[in-house]
């Protein structure tokens, strides 16, 4: 159990894992495992679970009709009802949910953020990784720069 949301581990296909990332696309993955196997970790990738679905709102029947006249309040306007939900209609498909990946390596005392800012991590031409590199903002590393600005 992490002591807080910086630095997760958890089991993943049954070895103790520092988690990375979580929710990673396959092009995320592409990039994130050389760079860290280039670091001499061990990286362990596994599919995330789908995102719990919200279940759709029950369509509100209609009420019985009623021969009684209803009952007519002059001083305000009238607001048309929404068109009730047709029972049976078959409801528009949803996209399957992008495949998404967690990923994690077996040194349960890395952390991303301090990887990061401590300046441990290294890309194959041996620039230290920066946070726009990490992100991806950047193709090349440019270590010279301070994060800051």
């Amino acid at each position: 159990m992490a002591i807080n949301k910086n630095h997760e581990f958890e089991e993943l296909n049954g070895i103790k894992c520092a988690i990375v990332e979580k929710n990673a696309t396959a092009e995320r993955v592409a990039f994130l495992k050389p760079l860290l196997e280039f670091n001499q970790y061990t990286v362990v990738v596994v599919t995330s679970p789908p995102p719990k679905a919200v279940p759709a709102p029950k369509p509100v029947a209609a009420t019985g009709t009623s021969t009684q006249p209803l009952p007519i309040d002059i001083g305000t306007q009238h607001q048309p009802e929404p068109p009730a939900v047709a029972e049976g209609l078959p409801q528009a498909k949803q996209p399957p949910p992008p495949e998404t990946f967690t990923i994690g390596v077996t040194d349960v005392t890395f952390n991303p953020t301090n990887a990061i800012f401590g300046r441990l991590l290294r890309t194959p031409d041996r620039h230290v990784v920066t946070l726009a590199y990490w992100h991806q903002k950047e193709s090349k590393s440019r270590d010279e720069v301070p994060y800051y600005e």
